[in-house]
C-alpha cells in the first residue's frame, strides 16, 4: 500500500511539473512589448529553455518551399531588435542578412528624405529667371544645361545646373515640331532616290568606283556607273544619264562626299531634284544603299562566302547522290 501510494504521488507530481514546464515554455500571445515586460520577470533557464523550443520551430518552419510574409510593422520590430544583438545575423532564420540590411538601407532613405524634404514649397529660384530658363529651352532645342548655365552668367544670373535641368525637362516634355527622318522616307517612298559610291580594288590592288543609284520604294538600281578616277564632271554625267527625258524622282539622298561637286549641283537642279544631305557619321540616314553595299560585297566580292557556299553545294550534291 505504501509503494502504491509513493508511486502515485510521484507520478501525480511528475504530471504536475510537466504542465508546469509547458506553461512556461509557453510563449506568449500578446502583442511584441508585453511579452517582452513579461519577461524581464521570467528566470534565465526559462528563457534559454523557450529559445530552444523557438529555435526548434524555427528549423521546421525553414524547411517549408513558400515563404511567411513580412509586414512593415513586422520590419521594424526586426531591424530594431537588432541594433540590440551583437550577433544578429546568427539569429536571423526568416529572411537572408542580405535583405534584412536592404530594409534598413530603405529605412535610412525614408528618413533622411523625410529630413531633406523642403519646409515651403515656394521655389528658390526667381520666377523671372525660371521664365528665362523656359525661354531659352524652348527657342534652343539644341542647347544643353551647361550652355544655358553659360549663357545666364554673362547676364549676371547664378544658377547651378541641377534646377536648370529640372527647369528644361518641364519644357521639353513635348516631341519636337515636324516628322521625323523615317517618317518622311515612309511618307515619300516612291519620290525619292538614293545614291552612293562602291569602291573595290582589284587584282593588281588599283581601285574602282561603282555609282549606284537606287529607288527607295521598290529597291531597284536604276543607274550603275564604274570608273577609276570619278570626278565631279563624271558623277553630273551619270546623273544626266539616269534621268533622260526627264524621268526623275522628287528628292535625291547623297553623303557629303567631295564627289558630288557644282556640275552634279547644276545637272540635279535642272532635272528638278532636290538634294538630300546627310548627316556626318549617320550612316542610318541612307541605309537602304548601305544595306545595297553589303550585300554586294557578300554575296559577289567576299570570296570566303562564294568558297564556302560551292563547298556546301557540292556536298549536298554528293549527300544526295549516295542517298540516292
Amino acid at each position: 500500500m505504501i509503494l502504491s501510494r509513493l508511486k502515485q504521488l510521484v507520478g501525480t507530481s511528475l504530471d504536475v511539473l510537466h504542465v508546469r514546464f509547458i506553461d512556461w515554455t509557453k510563449p506568449l500571445s500578446s502583442s511584441l512589448p508585453l511579452g517582452t515586460l513579461s519577461d524581464l520577470a521570467r528566470s534565465k533557464s526559462e528563457l534559454v529553455a523557450e529559445n530552444a523550443l523557438l529555435r526548434q520551430q524555427l528549423i521546421i518552419l525553414k524547411r517549408q518551399v513558400k515563404q511567411p510574409a513580412c509586414t512593415k510593422t513586422d520590419r521594424i520590430f526586426l531591424v530594431l531588435g537588432a541594433r540590440a544583438v551583437r550577433a544578429w545575423k546568427q539569429t536571423l532564420f526568416l529572411v537572408q542578412p542580405e535583405t534584412f540590411l536592404r530594409w534598413h538601407r530603405e529605412a535610412f532613405r525614408l528618413f533622411w528624405r523625410h529630413r531633406s524634404k523642403a519646409i515651403s514649397h515656394k521655389p528658390r529660384v526667381a520666377a523671372e529667371t525660371i521664365a528665362l530658363i523656359s525661354e531659352m529651352a524652348t527657342k534652343n532645342r539644341l542647347w544643353g544645361a551647361e550652355r544655358i548655365r553659360g549663357e545666364l552668367l554673362k547676364l549676371g544670373v547664378h544658377v547651378c545646373k541641377r534646377t536648370i535641368q529640372k527647369y528644361i525637362k518641364q519644357v521639353r516634355l513635348l516631341p519636337p515640331r515636324g516628322q521625323k527622318w523615317a517618317i518622311f522616307l515612309r511618307n515619300h517612298a516612291t519620290d525619292i532616290w538614293a545614291c552612293d559610291f562602291l569602291q573595290v580594288i582589284d587584282l593588281f590592288f588599283r581601285p574602282l568606283f561603282a555609282f549606284f543609284i537606287i529607288e527607295l520604294k521598290s529597291r531597284k538600281v536604276i543607274h550603275v556607273g564604274v570608273t577609276r578616277s570619278p570626278t565631279d564632271p563624271w558623277v553630273a554625267q551619270q546623273l544626266r544619264e539616269a534621268t533622260p527625258f526627264g524621268q526623275a524622282s522628287k528628292y535625291l539622298i547623297r553623303d557629303n562626299d567631295s564627289k558630288f561637286g557644282p556640275c552634279f549641283a547644276r545637272v540635279a537642279a535642272t532635272s528638278a531634284i532636290e538634294i538630300l544631305k546627310t548627316s556626318y557619321h549617320a550612316p542610318r540616314a541612307n541605309g537602304i544603299c548601305k544595306r545595297f553595299l553589303r550585300s554586294v560585297r557578300q554575296d559577289c566580292l567576299d570570296l570566303c562566302w562564294l568558297l564556302r557556299t560551292s563547298v556546301l553545294k557540292k556536298t549536298t550534291s554528293f549527300s544526295n547522290g549516295c542517298a540516292k
